[in-house]
């Protein structure tokens, strides 16, 4: 009966690993999506159908619901997670806080959304990716200038910025012309993690404080050094995005008008949707996820890979590379890429000219060093996955029957010995037969 129990379980979770993350189609299909509230899941719905229409299946499930598991079998049921479930201070089932990071280091994505005081679980996860919320339980970002003209009295705690990164690849190609609304609370980067950015950021009048309460003593974090929104590539590539506010991605300010003060354009809807939109297509890998095949060399004028190659050889490199347009391969274009010829050190370093097909490829003279070497490309670009590839090929000096029989630069050695020798003769004739 356990047997029969187990097979049937087993049977059921195929189609749920099937629809696992995989390099070769790479969108995050299945998706556990946590809240504190099921009211959340109609105050968002929005953004949860954006995700929808693209093929994304949601699991929603309260935070601390007692049977909560990503894992079955060893094997991980979602490809990737998020939390909005700010205020939970403890997830349920066999979800902990270890078992989040460890979905992370295991290369999966996740969407985390803070709110005004956020639990410990919310901050100890943001700490963990280089993000520092405010430690002041009741403080929000508040901005006297850039904030909704519709907030024409109070604390101005909905923001209106407009500060975003300059990366085509993570907010997409079409620019983001409303500014994105934002009430939530103030974080700001680890100086010691350089994989997080800043993706939307407050202006310089911006401060975090409690808007209940007088300012009695300066803010602890001021003007530029606040991030709204952050995002984290991992060396894994796995991507994290967190987010100051839980209402940012809501119904109610994607369809808000939006007016900047001071400014006298108005706006019929905020950036908000498509911010969320574009910035998720990129967190799930339907943006800036590149692949490396046909990794190839050869000596020049031949096609067979050899098993080693001779100092002074000229050799062949190329490598295939494509990125994911969030339903097929294209070609990656791009004058950036370059392979080194490595062994302890970089003797050859080379950038890889491409025929605007996805092949990179360029020819080199081996140098005049024998030993193991590598073939590295080490490709690190703003909002791409990382590529990091290698391939090991020994090289040989010249046998005793290559090398020429005269060398050209050794032409004045021979010339000064002949004339040693030629002189020594004359020497000896004239000693030996004249007085």
């Amino acid at each position: 009966m356990r047997r029969l129990t187990f097979f049937i379980a087993a049977i059921s979770l195929i189609p749920l690993l099937c629809n696992s993350f995989s390099p070769e189609n790479p969108i995050d299909r299945r998706i556990l999506v946590l809240l504190d509230d099921f009211s959340i899941k109609s105050s968002h719905s929005i953004f949860f159908q954006s995700l929808q229409s693209r093929g994304f299946d949601l699991d929603f499930k309260l935070a601390d619901n007692p049977k909560l598991a990503i894992q079955r079998y060893g094997q991980y049921l979602y490809d990737a997670l998020i939390l909005f479930s700010p205020t939970t201070k403890r997830f349920g089932g066999s979800l902990d806080f270890a078992a989040v990071l460890e979905f992370v280091d295991s290369g999966h994505d996740l969407i985390l959304a803070a709110d005004v005081s956020p639990s410990d679980l919310t901050r100890n996860l943001a700490a963990e990716f280089g993000v520092d919320f405010d430690e002041d339980q009741s403080a929000v970002v508040i901005d006297h200038t850039s904030y909704a003209a519709s907030e024409t009295e109070g604390d101005h705690t909905l923001i209106a910025s407009d500060d975003f990164i300059e990366s085509d690849v993570i907010l997409g190609k079409t620019k983001i012309e409303a500014p994105v609304l934002f009430r939530g609370i103030a974080h700001s980067l680890n100086a010691a993690n350089s994989l997080v950015l800043k993706v939307l950021s407050a202006s310089p009048s911006a401060y975090s404080s409690d808007p209940s309460s007088k300012l009695s003593q300066p803010p602890s974090l001021t003007g530029s050094a606040i991030s709204l929104v952050s995002v984290v590539q991992a060396r894994n590539n796995a991507r994290i995005l967190i987010s100051g506010s839980l209402d940012l991605f809501g119904n109610r300010l994607f369809v808000s008008p939006v007016q900047k003060a001071g400014s006298s354009h108005k706006y019929e809807k905020s950036g908000n949707k498509q911010f969320a939109t574009e910035l998720s297509k990129w967190i799930f890998h339907e943006r800036g996820h590149l692949k490396a095949i046909n990794i190839k060399h050869n000596k020049v004028g031949e096609t067979d890979e050899p098993a080693m190659y001779r100092i002074k050889d000229d050799l062949d490199f190329s490598v295939e590379i494509y990125e994911w347009s969030g339903k097929s391969w294209e070609p990656y274009v791009a004058n950036d890429v370059q392979v080194q010829f490595y062994m302890m050190s970089p003797y050859v370093l080379e950038t890889l000219a491409t025929d605007q097909k996805g092949l990179f490829s360029t020819s080199f003279k081996v140098p005049d060093v024998y030993g193991v070497f590598q073939f590295k490309v080490e490709y690190q670009k703003l909002g791409y996955t990382t590529l990091s590839l290698s391939k090991q090929i020994p090289v040989r000096p010249f046998k005793h029957n290559e090398y020429e029989r005269f060398i050209t630069t050794a032409f004045p050695y021979y010339g000064a010995s002949f004339t040693t020798m030629a002189g020594f003769f004359i020497f000896s004739v004239i000693f030996l037969y004249h007085k």
